[in-house]
C-alpha cells in the first residue's frame, strides 16, 4: 500500500492512498472533519441524551487513530468508561504514523503513540477510562455480538473505491450490533446508504456535514 503524508486545510495531517487516489480524512481539514462527525455528531451527541457511566464504542476503520485520539481527548476528564473496539485490516508502519502531527495538534503525543504501539487482538487499558482493541480484520471477517455497541463509528473508504464496506450485508452486521438506542455515525450522505439503513430498521438523519460536504448521517437503533 502506497501512502504519501498530505496536509489540510485546518494544518492537520492526513495520507493519501495512492492505489485508490483517496485521502484518509477531508482535504478541508482533518481534524475538523473527524471532530464534527465523529466527536460531536457521535460521541457527545451520545453523551447528552444517555446516561452511560460505561458504553462501547466500535470503530470501523482504525486507520490514523485519529478518531481514538479525539475520544480519549473528549473522555479523559469525565467519568465515562469506554471500551473502544477498532477494525483495520491494513495497519500503519510506524513510519507513516509517527510523522503524522496529530500527537502535537492535539496535545495528546503519548496517548497518540499508545493508541498505535498497543499491540492487535488484545484489550489493553490505555488510561483511567479508555481501554482499546484493536481487530487487524476486514469487516466481512469480523464476528459482533448482538446489542453490544452503543456508538459506531463508521469510517471506511468511500463508497465509490470501497463499495464492499457498504453492502447492505455489512451495514446489517453493524445493525445487530448496535444496543437499542445506539447510535451510527458516518462522513458518508449517499441516498443509497440511508435508504439500506431505514430498511434495517434505523432511524436515519442528514446532517450538515463539516466544511467543504454538505451531509453527514446519523442514525439510531430505535428502542425496544
Amino acid at each position: 500500500m502506497s501512502l504519501e503524508i498530505i496536509k489540510t486545510s485546518d494544518g492537520s495531517d492526513s495520507l493519501l492512498n495512492v492505489e485508490l487516489n483517496e485521502t484518509y480524512h477531508s482535504t478541508h481539514g482533518a481534524i475538523q472533519e473527524s471532530a464534527h462527525v465523529f466527536i460531536n455528531a457521535g460521541l457527545r451527541y451520545l453523551l447528552t441524551k444517555k446516561n452511560l457511566p460505561k458504553f462501547n464504542i466500535l470503530e470501523i476503520g482504525f486507520g490514523t487513530g485519529l478518531n481514538a485520539a479525539l475520544t480519549g481527548q473528549v473522555l479523559q476528564d469525565t467519568p465515562h468508561v469506554v471500551q473502544y473496539t477498532s477494525v483495520e485490516a491494513y495497519p500503519l508502519s510506524e513510519e507513516i504514523w509517527g510523522a503524522l502531527n496529530y500527537g502535537s495538534r492535539l496535545q495528546a503525543g503519548e496517548f497518540f503513540r499508545k493508541l498505535h504501539e498497543a499491540p492487535w487482538e488484545t484489550s489493553v487499558q490505555l488510561g483511567r477510562n479508555f481501554t482499546l482493541l484493536k481487530r487487524k480484520i476486514t469487516l466481512q471477517q469480523l464476528t459482533l455480538a448482538a446489542g453490544q455497541h452503543h456508538l459506531v463509528y463508521f469510517d471506511a473508504f468511500s463508497p465509490n473505491k470501497q463499495p464492499e464496506m457498504w453492502t447492505i450485508e455489512m451495514l446489517e452486521k453493524i445493525t445487530l450490533s448496535l444496543h437499542p438506542g445506539g447510535i451510527f455515525v458516518t462522513y458518508c450522505a449517499k441516498g443509497q446508504l440511508k435508504r439500506d439503513l431505514k430498511k434495517l430498521g434505523l432511524i436515519v438523519e442528514s446532517l450538515p456535514g463539516p466544511p467543504g460536504k454538505m451531509e453527514m448521517v446519523r442514525a439510531i437503533k430505535p428502542e425496544i
